[in-house]
């Protein structure tokens, strides 16, 4: 019977990876986006935009590797490690390309910063000088320093340090609260979007990120008193607090939004005030599914975050 089931879920893998790279990938050598994937596309892969949003890599790329370790690799592109192996090389090294997509002329390089062994928001000009705080995952870099390319080992090794100076460095430090977009030190990053500079949509999922990186490596001492600072912050709101703060903790949108709840329950795997966490948790399992409008975003923050606190995210190791 588990082998039907991993069978099964092996399957369901391969299916969405052959979709991501027969309509989101770009293979065309003179695509700006070339080596990545457009990061938005409608159900039957027609883009929406043409370039990528590292975060989406990201996932690819751990996903990858997890894939790897627990079914073994295969040919072509269920060659998993090799897959991962090659996107990851891309994320860093990809050479600057200018030239036209379905939707005007683009510049896209990188999509990490090399000096400052970060994540940018975007690898397109002019928006790739920044960074997006829910980006940050130094729970996967600390893999990719084990199991990538040699030569891109000390890279990520150094790029999860980096990160978790920068979760403490981006945060408020008497709400917790992160900016959506960052400069590289941490400080709030302005743009025409209004959420920007405060804690928004994105900025949801920079908790979880923390605290998963403490879930599994205890590397950073700092990470449980991020979750129980930004933990603290919610439950002087209320339980039905909002979506939308400055970074002080001043509310912009009353509404109660699923997404929300689910990525402050996965702030509970750092925590340390244990019955505070609980509350967090316990209106993560009450929550109905997310659907309609909020099937999407709330959608997927709900599911990752069941998976982060029932223990189900984790870390697959190589075969020997």
């Amino acid at each position: 019977m588990m082998i039907a089931v991993q069978m099964d879920r092996k399957a369901e893998f391969d299916a969405l990876w052959n979709w991501a790279k027969t309509y989101m990938y770009i293979s065309d050598p003179k695509h700006p986006s070339f080596g990545f994937f457009s990061w938005s596309c409608k159900t039957n892969g027609e883009p929406n935009e043409e370039t990528p949003a590292p975060d989406g890599e990201e996932y690819f790329v751990m996903s990858l590797y997890f894939a790897s370790a627990r079914w073994g690799d295969g040919s072509g592109i269920y060659n998993y490690h090799a897959q991962a192996d090659e996107l990851l090389h891309a994320m860093r090294h990809r050479q600057q390309i200018v030239g036209p997509t379905k939707f005007g002329e683009r510049d896209v390089a990188a999509e990490v910063d090399e000096p400052h062994r970060m994540i940018r928001f975007v690898p397109g000009a002019p928006r790739r000088d920044f960074t997006d705080p829910s980006y940050h995952l130094p729970a996967f870099y600390e893999l990719w320093a084990r199991w990538c390319p040699a030569d891109d080992r000390t890279f990520w090794a150094e790029a999860a340090q980096a990160s978790r100076r920068f979760f403490l460095a981006t945060t408020d430090p008497k709400t917790g609260l992160a900016p959506a977009y960052a400069n590289f030190d941490g400080t709030p990053h302005a743009t025409r979007f209004p959420q920007s500079s405060i804690f928004g949509f994105d900025a949801w999922r920079t908790a979880s990120n923390w605290s998963v990186d403490w879930s599994w490596w205890h590397a950073d001492l700092e990470e449980p008193i991020l979750s129980d600072r930004i933990q603290t912050f919610f439950t002087s709101q209320g339980p039905d607090y909002g979506e939308v703060f400055t970074l002080d903790g001043k509310p912009t949108s009353d509404h109660h939004a699923p997404g929300l709840v689910a990525a402050n329950a996965v702030a509970s795997l750092a925590a340390t005030d244990k019955q505070q966490a609980r509350q967090f948790t316990e209106a993560l399992w009450q929550l109905p599914i997310p659907s309609g409008h909020g099937r999407y975003y709330d959608g997927m923050l709900y599911m990752l975050s069941m998976l982060h606190v029932s223990g189900e995210f984790r870390i697959w190791t190589p075969r020997q």
